[in-house]
Parts: structure tokens; C-alpha cells; sequence
């Protein structure tokens, strides 16, 4: 058989690379601009490589009884790493992959095709056009993972934004967000204040080092109306190969204490990575 080269595509946002990893057969690493964008392998979509789609992993194993359909709304698309995932996970599922990169979505369609019959529906849009748009009431999960180049953009932190998400899901959905940030946290805790305008509940879920301030990195935001099984999330974030804490409860409130929500007249993106590797999205 061929060795797998990679590819090398200009797309509507920047450079995009798909890299052939040497150790697994048929898993393919995507970069935009030469940040890690998602890392897919088609022999085994329930391997998940980098760390937070990892945590994003195990608060969709927990949020529902193993094996149960659910309908998924993901924002943002890279090589749609958990829309597989979740095709593997919860067989029936309806997804919808809302991305902005029409070039992206064709350059993954045509050299990592979805499996036939996966139930999941590709939109080349804008994602807070198209949730505003949205049938309400219509997802369980909400997993927003949107970077423009290595920033969350503006327009998907404000309240504005956080009440179309909530329309969008039914009365026990869950939302999920990859955010990054580091010490002082001042665009994460105003992130986990927009969202507690709109959710009762929130966790966050992050490396250990990342919320002591050591090092710039990725945070999973969890939010509902209704109380999820943060035990078992722990649990299951604490056993993993890439460990990591779950904050919730009178923490995740004392973490929060003093920010202020985010409305969209001063609705800044998410800050700058520093220089070296950072899987962003």
C-alpha cells in the first residue's frame, strides 16, 4: 500500500495541513497556519489525541446512559474528530457541524470522508448566524470549538450569544466550549459570568497546572439549567493519561467572584497563545 503524504490547501481562513502520523495507520493531524487543529484517526475514531477533546469526551460519555442517541450541535468543525467520536459512542445520533471554512469542509470531505450512514450534516456558516437561525429546542449538546486563526472570536463570548446557545438547546441540554487562557484569567472568568446569566450550573474542567497560573492552555466549559454528574466527571478526568481538575460549585463561584458579563459592545476575543505548539481547536 502507498504511504500516506500530506496535504498541503490554501482554504478560506489560511494554510491547512493534513500530516500522515507515522506510529498509527490511518491518523491524520490538522493544522491551520501551522497550529494543531484536530487529530483524527479513521481506523479508531474513538481515540481521541489531544487533551481537552479528551475532557470534551468524557463529559459526552457521562451527560447520558452509555450508547444513547442524542442529537449534537457542534460549532466549528476542524476534521470533525468528535462528530465521529460521537457517530462510534451513540449509534443514531443526528449531528449538525456548523463551520465557517467552506475550503476546510471540502478539503476534510475529500481526504477524510465521514463513514456512510454517520448522521452527520455539514453547514458552511457562520456559527452564531446560523444558532440564531436555529430551530429552538432542537439539541441535547451544544459543543462549541470555533477558533479564527488561534483566538475565539469576539462575537461567540457575549450574553447575546450565550442566550441563542440556550434557545438552541432543550430544557436538559448541556453546553460545552473549548476556551484558553491563562493567569489572571481575566477572558475565562468572564466567560464562566456570561454563562452563569443564562445556566445555573457550571464546571470547568482544565489541567491542573493551567488553573494554578503555570502555563497558558485549553479549559472546558460545562454549563445547564439542571445538575450533571460532576462525580463521575472527576473520576474520569483524574484516571485520564492527561489528568485534569474539575472546578465546580462554591470553587468555580470564588474563581468567578468580581468578573462581569460580557455584552457584545465590549466583546473582545479570546487572548493571544504564546509562542510554541497550542492545540487550539
Amino acid at each position: 500500500m502507498d504511504e500516506p503524504i500530506p496535504v498541503t490547501r490554501d482554504v478560506d481562513h489560511g494554510t491547512a495541513k493534513l500530516m500522515p502520523d507515522v506510529d498509527r495507520e490511518r491518523a491524520w493531524l490538522l493544522t491551520v497556519d501551522g497550529a494543531p487543529q484536530s487529530y483524527v484517526d479513521l481506523d479508531e475514531p474513538t481515540h481521541l489525541e489531544f487533551e481537552y477533546t479528551r475532557r470534551l469526551g468524557h463529559v459526552l460519555d457521562t451527560v447520558a446512559e452509555p450508547g444513547r442517541a442524542l442529537n449534537v450541535l457542534h460549532l466549528g468543525g476542524g476534521a470533525l474528530t468528535l462528530p465521529r467520536y460521537v457517530a462510534a459512542t451513540r449509534p443514531g445520533s443526528r449531528q449538525d457541524v456548523v463551520e465557517a471554512d467552506r475550503g476546510l469542509l471540502a478539503l476534510i470531505d475529500e481526504h477524510l470522508p465521514l463513514p456512510s450512514g454517520s448522521g452527520v450534516t455539514l453547514h458552511a456558516a457562520d456559527a452564531r448566524h446560523w444558532i440564531e437561525a436555529a430551530a429552538p429546542d432542537s439539541a441535547d449538546i451544544l459543543i462549541a470549538d470555533v477558533f479564527g486563526g488561534s483566538r475565539v472570536p469576539a462575537h461567540l463570548t457575549s450574553t447575546a450569544y450565550a442566550r441563542a446557545a440556550e434557545r438552541v438547546l432543550r430544557p436538559d441540554g448541556i453546553y460545552l466550549a473549548n476556551l484558553a487562557d491563562a493567569a489572571p484569567f481575566a477572558f475565562l472568568r468572564s466567560q464562566l459570568a456570561t454563562f452563569s446569566t443564562v445556566f445555573e450550573e457550571l464546571a470547568l474542567i482544565a489541567e491542573p497546572g493551567v488553573l494554578r497560573g503555570r502555563r497558558f492552555g485549553n479549559a472546558v466549559l460545562v454549563a445547564s439549567h439542571g445538575p450533571f454528574d460532576t462525580a463521575a466527571l472527576s473520576r474520569r478526568t483524574a484516571a485520564d493519561a492527561f489528568p485534569a481538575r474539575v472546578e465546580h460549585g462554591a470553587a468555580l463561584r470564588s474563581f468567578v467572584a468580581g468578573a462581569v458579563p460580557v455584552g457584545d459592545e465590549d466583546a473582545v476575543p479570546s487572548p493571544e497563545p504564546p509562542g510554541g505548539s497550542f492545540h487550539i481547536g
